[in-house]
């Protein structure tokens, strides 16, 4: 198994559903990609929590998953997510995204019942025996109850097919200690939208960003700023724009908040699924605010 080092920005990406909210919208998918990918961005994580796969049956999941791969026909990375509550249904999900072409899978732990360790290894043992996948670890603790040490993550990484980790815990100190003292292990990438100035600025190579799918040339820029150029004046300039985005998508029901500035910037998504309740229109109007203060076009 090949172990890919991602860089760049990753998209945490919807799944656009139809205007009943009842089925996958694949022409919807194609849009945001094009939209996605046509500003910058260097990958494309479809299936998360931005992507509302609880919502999801399993053949909506496949669906949506290969729909982006086609979409993106190679033109970047996708990290598909294939995380589930058991262990046969995220071998049969991260099967079929290999089939159809998957750069890795972004897999989260089951999350009903928070596991050990020794579950937690056992768990993505057996998906690595199954499918020859690179896997991205997505840790969430605020969803899985699960909180690994760093000595743990880079367990993680030696034992299993994980080679990197999306890092939505919102704790920087452990995360510098696992790039520094684990990196050899496993990889650290950054999942936390109000982070992202600092992540990079640490010298990470890669970020899954859900505003990257609303926002997308802005946060290519402050990659680049940040990471190839390390131009951290410009990257400051950046961040004034881009942070108060972020503070408000984390200040919001995330999925919901994403969707509303897909659909401000042109590239509607459909509604969420309940019981996620569209965003208020007095938030939106403050969305929109934000959007035109930092710049980007607003159409509707």
């Amino acid at each position: 198994m090949s172990a890919p080092q991602f860089t760049g920005v990753l998209a945490a990406a919807v799944t656009p559903f139809t205007a009943d909210a009842v089925a996958v919208d694949v022409d919807g998918i194609r849009r945001q990609v094009e939209h996605i990918v046509g500003n910058g961005i260097h990958g494309l994580v479809p299936g998360g929590s931005t992507g509302e796969f609880t919502a999801l049956s399993a053949a909506e999941r496949k669906v949506a998953n290969r729909a982006y791969i086609e979409a993106v026909a190679g033109r970047v990375p996708v990290i598909a997510g294939t995380g589930a509550l058991s262990t046969a249904e995220t071998i049969a999900l991260t099967t079929d995204a290999a089939d159809a072409g998957a750069d890795a899978a972004m897999i989260v732990p089951p999350f009903y019942d928070s596991l050990s360790f020794p579950e937690i290894l056992a768990h993505y043992r057996a998906v690595t025996e199954a499918v020859d996948l690179p896997i991205m670890y997505y840790n969430i603790p605020s969803a899985t109850g699960i909180e690994l040490s760093p000595e743990e993550f880079a367990e993680l990484g030696r034992q299993t097919g994980v080679t990197c980790f999306k890092d939505t815990g919102g704790d920087f100190p452990k995360l510098t200690r696992i790039h520094f003292d684990h990196g050899e292990d496993i990889t650290a990438l950054n999942g936390w939208d109000t982070l992202t100035f600092a992540v990079f600025a640490l010298g990470t190579r890669a970020g899954v960003w859900g505003a990257a799918s609303v926002i997308p040339a802005l946060c290519a820029e402050l990659y680049d700023a940040l990471v190839l150029t390390a131009d951290l004046e410009r990257g400051r300039e950046l961040w004034a724009k881009v942070n108060p985005i972020c503070v408000f998508l984390e200040s919001h029901n995330y999925a919901g908040a994403i969707k509303a500035g897909a659909r401000l910037v042109g590239v509607d998504a459909g509604p969420t699924r309940p019981p996620i309740l569209p965003l208020a229109e007095e938030s939106v109007d403050e969305l929109r605010g934000l959007l035109r203060g930092a710049g980007v076009e607003v159409v509707a």
